[in-house]
């Protein structure tokens, strides 16, 4: 018996008795894991390219995608109308100004406490059974977690026959209700109830990138995601460029700037993270007299980021960006710009503080306003705080329950084959590029070293950058009045990405061989109105970028596509235009959303077959081995 365990695998079977050291401890566990095993897969929930639109993001996080609505309608749709699902929905998603309306108009009575509790209560019990009762446990808030689990697991005919029992059950239920009701706590318990349907509603997030730019409140979409009990984030472009400004890149720095200033998106700067504008303020009211403030300071930063970019490129020959350095083509007298042998006429915007024999070169001045920033970002507490959270919970892609979801594109070269690009010294190309990318990322946080910060930029806005994807065109679009000159080239991946071959290669590189595995990608809106599908390759890929940014909204024809997981299939939810909370908390409008199931899976799945399935099974194996060890005396239990 000695011979069936090596000395290694015996040493691991002894450090494993230390957490179960009785037989009936580890009996326990493992029949735990294989009941665990036999429960429904959970429901995943996948959105992207929020582009701080707080408003809109809070919504569908609190509908979840209009997950709640359907299981309302299912579940207790045979006992209410129309208008009390809509009432009974907005509690849910905002139980505050639900409940505050019912106190202005005196309806908060003990009969409505009743009702509303006992409705929720039946929905969050329903919702959990798919869960073991442990987890569901920890989906409660804490402070509520008894009540919570005393007021779930009680069923009305959960006594039978036995009606003595069943009547004191009952009355200890309604002793709780009574005392809450009369010690003023009813909104807590109804807020603590709201908490919990939506955890047990989606049981994983995925945010597939672009959280960062365009809208308002990012910082508030990160803090909620902070509070959310699972989530994971494949990063996007724009949350790479936030990330390097926060490792101290100054191009990174300069880029975030230009972007808030484009979009009259201060607030997040000055506010959300106390970065002061002064000095960039101060240099732009003197150094461009001429512009109104708001376009000088766009212009200042402008100018200080394509110096920096050219600094950057000069000094990564790797990068191949040399086409974006356009100061040293400018023409003045002519005031026009060569690029790509062709002459554009360009603005006649302000050039003095651009030399022309050194056209990259900061002035003192531009020098220690890009100091001052460079301070503030990496000074800035919240920041930092919400950086860290994404180099916590996110990556350049995952491979999740056999999806494999990134927000740009793994690149390609025009015949479809994999892009082979030389970084770091090395060749590298599809999951070794994607790999070098994402450890880059992390050294430019936690290490600083200048060639991870400029590569931060480089994923930023790099042609063949795996979040990026396409030819940026930053100064045509500053300089040059023709929108032709505008238009940016993107990689063979979005002309490939229509083709089934092509996407079961990019799946079958990151070890993806199934034929319900797909790829989840965002970053490019999809034109419905122009008759674009987000299905790709007969539903191979799903690009989940509808237009959450309401600057796209006209182009898109709709605020957004997310996707939703479960243990049936996949269902692609597109959503209308969001109106405001404001308008969804006073009149319980909420958004209009179509469902369309896309794949429908043969048999139902479990957790079992899930990737948290197969670590459970490989625990339940290591278990049954020791079992086996006890048994056979090589490893004596402690008791």
């Amino acid at each position: 018996m000695n011979e069936s365990f090596s000395p290694e695998a015996l040493k691991y079977l002894r450090l494993l008795s230390e957490q179960f050291p009785t037989i009936e401890a580890l009996c326990t566990e493992i029949t735990r894991l294989s009941a665990q095993l036999s429960l429904p897969k959970g429901t995943e929930h996948f959105m992207s390219d929020i582009h701080g639109e707080y408003e809109a993001f809070c919504h569908i996080m609190n509908n979840c995608s209009g997950v709640i609505r359907e299981k309302v309608r299912l579940w207790l749709g045979d006992q209410m109308t129309v208008s009390e699902i809509d009432e009974f929905c907005t509690l849910i998603y905002y139980p505050d100004a639900v409940i505050k309306q019912h106190h202005q108009k005196n309806t908060a009575d003990p009969a409505w406490y009743r009702m509303q509790v006992a409705r929720m209560v039946h929905l969050a019990r329903m919702l959990s059974s798919k869960y073991t009762r442990d987890k569901v446990r920890r989906s409660m808030p804490e402070a509520w977690a008894f009540l919570l689990d005393e007021l779930m697991h009680y069923q009305d005919d959960e006594a039978g026959a036995f009606s003595e029992q069943e009547d004191n059950r009952r009355r200890y239920h309604e002793a709780i209700l009574d005392s809450l009701i009369a010690t003023s706590s009813g909104d807590s318990l109804i807020k603590a109830l709201s908490v919990l349907i939506k955890n047990l509603a989606v049981d994983r997030l995925h945010v597939v990138g672009d959280i960062f730019d365009r809208g308002p409140r990012a910082d508030s979409i990160m803090d909620i995601l902070m509070r959310h009990h699972s989530v994971d984030i494949e990063w996007g472009n724009h949350d790479v460029l936030w990330m390097g400004a926060a490792a101290g890149s100054e191009c990174c720095i300069a880029g975030v700037l230009r972007n808030s200033l484009a979009y009259g998106n201060m607030d997040i700067l000055e506010r959300g993270y106390g970065i002061p504008l002064r000095t960039l303020f101060l240099f732009a009211e003197s150094t461009y007299p001429e512009l109104p403030l708001d376009k000088a300071m766009l212009h200042a930063i402008t100018i200080m980021m394509f110096k920096l970019e050219g600094q950057l490129i000069r000094r990564n020959p790797e990068f191949e960006m040399e086409d974006r350095l356009l100061l040293d083509k400018i023409d003045r007298k002519m005031m026009r710009v060569e690029i790509d042998g062709k002459q554009w006429p360009i603005r006649d915007l302000p050039l003095h503080t651009v030399d022309p024999l050194d056209p990259y070169a900061l002035t003192p001045e531009e020098s220690e306003v890009i100091s001052s920033l460079r301070r503030a970002f990496t000074h800035s507490l919240r920041l930092h705080e919400h950086v860290a959270f994404l180099y916590r919970r996110g990556w350049m892609y995952r491979a999740f329950n056999g999806n494999l979801l990134f927000h740009g594109c793994v690149p390609l070269n025009p015949d479809g084959s994999f892009l082979e690009k030389k970084l770091g010294g090395h060749i590298r190309s599809g999951k070794t590029l994607m790999d070098y990318a994402d450890q880059t990322a992390r050294l430019a946080f936690y290490k600083g070293n200048q060639e991870a910060l400029d590569f931060m930029w480089y994923l930023w806005c790099g042609t063949d950058s795996p979040v990026c994807g396409r030819q940026i065109k930053t100064f045509a679009r500053a300089f040059i009045a023709d929108e032709t000159a505008w238009q940016e080239p993107r990689n063979p991946y979005y002309i490939w990405y229509n083709q089934e071959e092509a996407c079961k290669m990019i799946l079958a590189e990151f070890g993806l061989t199934d034929e319900e595995a797909r790829i989840i990608n965002g970053h490019t809106p999809i034109r419905v109105t122009h008759g674009e599908s987000p299905l790709k390759a007969g539903g191979r890929l799903v690009v989940i970028d509808g237009g959450f940014c309401r600057a796209y909204q006209k182009t898109t024809g709709i605020a957004g596509y997310t996707l939703i997981a479960n243990s049936h299939g996949m269902r692609l939810m597109s959503h209308q235009p969001f109106t405001s909370l404001r308008d969804a908390q006073e009149t319980g409008r909420d958004i209009h959303s179509q469902s369309f199931e896309f794949a429908s899976y043969p048999a139902r799945k479990y957790v079992v077959d899930t990737d948290h399935g197969k670590i459970l099974k490989e625990r339940m194996e290591d278990l049954v081995l020791l079992l086996n060890a006890y048994r056979s005396g090589m490893i004596n239990p402690q008791k």
